[in-house]
C-alpha cells in the first residue's frame, strides 16, 4: 500500500497536470487581452492545441478555468508570504522579503493581475468570496508584520499602507516595458518599501 501511495506520477498524470498548467497560462494570456467574455472554448483550446470539447477533460466550464486561475494565484500568493515570514531572520527582513516576492509575482504574471482588475465579477459568489477571502489573509499578513515593526501605529493606517503598496506594485509594471527589468525591480522595491514607511537599506 505504502509502494503505491509513494509512486511517481504515471507519463499520463504528468501529460494531464501539463496541459492543465498550459490551459491555466494561456487563459491568464487570453483573457487579460479580451477580456473573460471576449474568449471562447474554442479558443482556449486551440491556443495549446486542442479542440475546444477537450479543454472539459481538465474544466467543467470556462467559469472554472477563470475560477483556477484566481483562487490558485490567490492561494499562491498567501501561501508563498507565509514561507517568506516564517523563513525570514526579524520583522524587518521579512517586510523586505515580501516587498521582493510581490514584485516578482507583479513582473512574473501582469496577466493574471489584469484578469483579475477586470473579470473579478464574473465569477461565481462562492469562488469570488474564496478569492476575497484570500486576498485579506494576504493583507493581514502584511499587516501583522508592519504592526510589528511599529507598535504603536494604527492597524487601519498600516492597513491603508498595505494595500496603496499592492497598488503601486501591480499596476507600474504595465507601464515600465521602457525600463530595464533590472531597474524596474529596483525602483519597485524603493517605492514599496518607502510607501510602508521604511527604506530600501536592506536588512
Amino acid at each position: 500500500m505504502s509502494n503505491q501511495l509513494d509512486a511517481p506520477p504515471t507519463a499520463r498524470v504528468r501529460a494531464k497536470a501539463a496541459r492543465r498548467d498550459a490551459l491555466l497560462s494561456e487563459a491568464a494570456r487570453l483573457f487579460a487581452g479580451r477580456g473573460f467574455d471576449g474568449v471562447s472554448i474554442e479558443d482556449l483550446g486551440s491556443s495549446v492545441g486542442v479542440s475546444g470539447p477537450a479543454v472539459y477533460r481538465h474544466f467543467p466550464s470556462k467559469q472554472a478555468v477563470l475560477a483556477a486561475l484566481l483562487v490558485g494565484v490567490s492561494e499562491g500568493l498567501l501561501a508563498g508570504g507565509r514561507t517568506v515570514v516564517s523563513s525570514s531572520d526579524d520583522d524587518a527582513s521579512a517586510l523586505v522579503g515580501l516587498v521582493r516576492f510581490h514584485v516578482d509575482f507583479a513582473l512574473r504574471d501582469p496577466d493574471v493581475i489584469r484578469v483579475q482588475d477586470r473579470d473579478l465579477a464574473a465569477l461565481t459568489p462562492q469562488a469570488r468570496e474564496s478569492v476575497r477571502d484570500l486576498q485579506r489573509r494576504y493583507v493581514d499578513l502584511w499587516v501583522d508584520v508592519l504592526a510589528r515593526l511599529s507598535p504603536t501605529a494604527d492597524r487601519a493606517e498600516l492597513r491603508l499602507r498595505a494595500q496603496a503598496t499592492f497598488g503601486l506594485l501591480n499596476s507600474t509594471p504595465h507601464s515600465a516595458r521602457a525600463v530595464t527589468p533590472a531597474r524596474t525591480r529596483t525602483l519597485l522595491e524603493e517605492m514599496a518599501l518607502a510607501a510602508l514607511g521604511r527604506t530600501a537599506t536592506k536588512p
